[in-house]
């Protein structure tokens, strides 16, 4: 892959919120998970696990946590991460879990997005999925192949990037 064909792959990447009724394959959740688990790790701790949510029901209800994962109800599968707070890192390394996650279901051809989860939502996912305590709710990514195709952007702009010092 060159160099226009990697900034072209990271620019498709977009967050899909409408999806098809159309199953995802258990090898392509499997390799979804393999991807994410192959993020970095602050003192290689892996403190990340996660719910795949199929089950109608459980889906709608997970939807209804908060406005923004509204989406979840029609997605094929919703894919709850979670981090071991034991973990000092674990929000770091759960969030490039899920950047991993994001980009190898853009390379099969599927759309998700990223939903935050914080705060009294945090809870109700806990409720919902019987998640321990000592897990942390980072985000829920509803995924599926997706009904609506964004068109690719980069959201580059010079003066966010600064050399050597800020300001220069």
């Amino acid at each position: 892959m060159n160099r226009e064909e990697l900034l072209g792959f990271f620019c498709r990447r977009r967050s899909v919120r409408r999806f098809q009724h159309r199953d995802i394959a258990e090898e392509d959740l499997t390799l979804l998970m393999k991807a994410a688990m192959a993020a970095p790790s602050g003192n290689n701790a892996q403190p990340w696990e996660f719910v795949i949510v199929r089950e109608k029901i459980l889906k709608e209800k997970l939807s209804k946590v908060h406005p923004w994962v509204s989406m979840a109800a029609e997605a094929p599968a919703a894919i709850v991460v979670l981090g071991d707070k034991s973990s000092r890192w674990w929000e770091h390394d759960c969030a490039a879990a899920t950047e991993n996650l994001l980009l190898a279901a853009a390379h099969l051809g599927l759309g998700a997005v990223w939903c935050g989860i914080r705060d009294e939502q945090e809870e109700k996912v806990r409720q919902l999925l019987h998640i321990p305590d000592r897990f942390g709710v980072l985000a829920i990514v509803p995924v599926g192949y997706p009904a609506e195709t964004p068109s690719p952007r980069t959201q580059y702009r010079s003066d966010k990037v600064h050399r050597d010092r800020y300001g220069r």
